[in-house]
């Protein structure tokens, strides 16, 4: 077992608040305890997660912005041996590949999709994202999103567990200190399912954006809690023990 540790010491560039830290923080100690660093391939996705490479000791490719899922399913067909790790915020997984994730999702690929949902598009501005919130100001959404102009936030894991194909759906938050607990939970769940060749597993995490939601750490902890009355917690599927 090699004794280099997949987190990296080097100082992020992410915001102050930003939940990506404490998301990478969780994968890089689960890849050390199941022993699977030599063996992964990550994907740094368009967004503020783009210089993933510069914080984990693992293999990762760049993908154009939407195209992770169709990416990490060539890779894992290719390298079924590999352990794939699809990482994607909203505005890449939900909106430009909304068609790449449903689809890849319906055939069950046997890769691990982690879902970082802050309800925005944080890298551009804090533009309107997929998830953003009914009457949330964002900066294309100055007066509110409106749903019968802008529509509905869209529930990804709810619309993936109508699917045959996915055999894990979980959504979890990361605002507190048992909520981070369960989701490393999850993510080990979803990272096992990979392992055992169960097929597609996805975590949705509820996440902070402080910059993006022009406001600071303290409300952006109470916001994630609004976001759980539209985005509820919990498993949306699970039929590992049939796969």
């Amino acid at each position: 077992m090699s004794t280099e540790k997949t987190l990296k010491g080097v100082k992020m560039h992410y915001c102050v608040g930003c939940s990506h830290t404490t998301v990478h923080r969780l994968i890089a100690q689960l890849i050390d305890e199941l022993n699977i660093r030599e063996k992964t391939i990550a994907a740094a996705p368009v967004g503020c997660a783009v210089l993933l490479y510069n914080y984990m000791n693992v293999d990762v490719i760049e993908c154009a912005h939407g195209r992770v899922p169709s990416v990490m399913t060539a890779i894992k067909r290719c390298l079924p041996d590999r352990f794939v790790l699809a990482y994607q915020g909203d505005g890449d997984l939900a909106a430009i590949g909304t068609n790449e994730t449903l689809h890849t999702a319906n055939r069950g690929e046997n890769i691990t999709v982690v879902f970082i949902n802050n309800a925005v598009y944080g890298m551009t501005g804090g533009q309107m994202a997929p998830t953003t919130l009914p009457c949330q100001i964002t900066t294309t959404t100055p007066m509110g999103r409106g749903e019968n102009y802008e529509g509905a936030p869209i529930k990804v894991c709810e619309l993936l567990a109508t699917m045959d194909g996915p055999t894990y759906i979980e959504r979890v938050a990361v605002n507190n200190r048992e909520d981070i607990k369960k989701t490393k939970e999850a993510l080990e769940k979803a990272f096992q399912c990979q392992l055992d060749g169960k097929g597609y597993s996805l975590v949705e995490i509820l996440s902070m954006c402080p910059t993006g939601w022009r406001t600071d750490l303290k409300d952006s902890l109470k916001f994630i809690d609004k976001m759980k009355e539209y985005f509820p917690l919990g498993v949306f599927k699970d039929v590992r023990s049939k796969r």
